[in-house]
């Protein structure tokens, strides 16, 4: 197949765990044709979706893990599948982009599907499963942060667009910081916020699960560096081995359905203790991570469910 990565500059990579690298080489070693672009090389022009790009290749030697082809203009319409892979923010230009690559016609599969991507982000799909995540709101009001902060104590303050950790604050029920906090959020940004019962567990680490077209394939367990709230891998976390267990079975169960359904082939939920905290569909990670701890093919499995859909 001919295959289009629409995903940030190549060359910063980290090849030891960027989850589209992975993606790339796997798609090579099954013989399948590889194009590069970055999201801003995106265009609608007079009717056709195009893109500025690279054919590629991939190897795993660090430093020196891609080779460029001459650049052309490409018609994606093209192309067997494109995969949507940039990392968020989550803004209008990520917005446009689905816009975009939705017009493509249904001889080339887009992954995941832009028009569920638009309306699946990361912490508002959860909000369908309210038995299944923590006490939760949403708002740009004080006084209704305020009010769910009196009722939980500890809470989690983030923006709602936000992605990799950044931005993520624990309020104590002690902590008077909540009121200049929200000033500084709502000055640069018109976005709401989110607001989350702090859960203790997260010292034991965020569980990371990976679907594949709606089903688990396995876990990793994202420990925070010490000192740390957060357990994202960009800030420190430690990935380790972990296993699937009943709850993250049942609410595999609960949500997968939906996701397969939608087009949603390569998602990434996060767990923490009993609950669900996000359904990462926009550019999910820890396929290498995964791979390593359970010496499983992910990015293979991956490929099989496109390669099913695309029969």
């Amino acid at each position: 197949m001919k295959i289009a990565f629409q995903m940030d500059p190549i060359g910063p990579i980290d090849i030891a765990a960027d989850s589209t690298f992975r993606l790339a080489e796997e798609a090579q070693a099954r013989g399948h044709e590889l194009f590069y672009y970055l999201p801003e090389n995106l265009c609608y022009d007079e009717g056709r979706v195009t893109a500025r790009g690279w054919p590629l290749t991939v190897r795993r030697v660090t430093g020196d893990h891609f080779r460029l082809g001459e650049e052309r203009l490409a018609d994606l319409s093209e192309f067997d599948v494109v995969w949507l892979r940039q990392d968020p923010p989550f803004d209008m230009f990520y917005i446009t982009t689905t816009h975009l690559l939705q017009r493509l016609g249904p001889g080339t599969l887009v992954v995941n599907d832009p028009f569920w991507v638009r309306n699946f982000p990361e912490k508002l799909l959860v909000l369908d499963f309210p038995e299944l995540m923590p006490p939760t709101t949403i708002t740009r009001d004080l006084p209704t942060i305020r009010a769910f902060k009196e009722r939980h104590g500890d809470i989690i303050l983030k923006p709602l667009y936000g992605n990799g950790g950044a931005g993520v604050f624990h309020l104590s029920e002690s902590d008077r910081n909540l009121a200049s906090l929200h000033e500084l959020f709502t000055s640069f940004s018109r976005e709401p916020l989110i607001a989350q019962k702090y859960l203790p567990q997260i010292a034991e680490g965020d569980k990371r699960v990976i679907l594949v077209d709606g089903e688990p394939v396995g876990a990793i367990n994202r420990v925070p560096a010490s000192g740390e709230t957060r357990s994202n891998m960009h800030v420190g976390g430690r990935p380790e081995k972990a296993a699937l267990n009943a709850r993250d079975r049942e609410i595999c169960a609960a949500i997968g359905p939906r996701l397969r359904d939608k087009g949603q082939v390569f998602v990434g939920i996060d767990v923490i203790g009993d609950y669900l905290t996000e359904i990462n569909v926009t550019s999910p990670t820890g396929i290498q991570e995964l791979e390593r701890f359970d010496g499983i093919n992910v990015a293979g499995r991956i490929w099989g469910a496109i390669e099913a859909r695309r029969e």
